[in-house]
């Protein structure tokens, strides 16, 4: 049977582990989106904030949304090692992604990385792109149905999986895609080691 990705699955997942909330930000975050200019952002699903607070360190104003009160925790003392500037960038905001609705046309960037949320893929993108300003980038990234690390794995994980060209349906008119497809990244082991394979979208918001 399909798990339920609601508030208790993420409180026991988050609960039942030790904290990584100084990990590296997510290598298609850094490729994608390193040469844009600061603005406001999204990070929806942030978990524990290593996205957000490398965004934020960067000069961005980020909106941080996650359903685990555990993550939000986490991500604030990550942020709050790196000292008082990229504190006050960050708004943390506790949500379930499924039900939340973000301010309309409020962000320059919206980016979202292995979200396992209850909502079909489509639903998801539409929500997210709706948020994206006017020349805004949205960028969303999910594990690839191709990647061995989920061969065998349990049904949530297949829930999880999607292509790149399954995230781009869910966008309407007037977005230009400008990345579609599949990418490789360390998946630990070091440079030799194994590789995990993504989907990644990366669309700007025509004006």
């Amino acid at each position: 049977m399909p798990v339920e990705f609601d508030g208790e699955y993420w409180a026991e997942h988050y609960g039942g582990r030790a904290a990584h909330g100084g990990r590296q930000p997510t290598v298609h975050l850094v490729t994608e989106v390193g040469d844009l200019a600061p603005g406001r952002a999204l990070d929806a699903g942030c978990g524990e904030g290593a996205d957000a607070v490398w965004l934020a360190a960067r000069g961005w104003r980020v909106t941080a949304v996650d359903i685990s009160a555990t993550a939000l925790g986490r991500g604030r003392e990550h942020a709050e090692r790196l000292g008082a500037e990229v504190v006050d960038r960050i708004d943390w905001v506790r949500a379930d992604l499924t039900t939340w609705t973000p301010p309309g046309d409020a962000f320059d960037l919206v980016c979202s990385h292995y979200v396992h949320s209850t909502a079909p893929t489509g639903t998801l993108v539409r929500r997210l792109a709706a948020s994206v300003a006017p020349n805004g980038t949205l960028l969303v990234v999910g594990h690839h149905p191709s990647d061995p690390h989920h061969h065998g794995q349990p049904p949530r994980a297949a829930q999880a999986q999607v292509t790149a060209e399954e995230m781009a349906a869910g966008l309407g008119p007037g977005w230009d895609v400008l990345v579609a497809g599949t990418r490789t990244r360390p998946a630990g082991g070091g440079p030799h080691g194994p590789t995990s394979r993504d989907a990644v979208l990366r669309a700007r918001r025509r004006p």
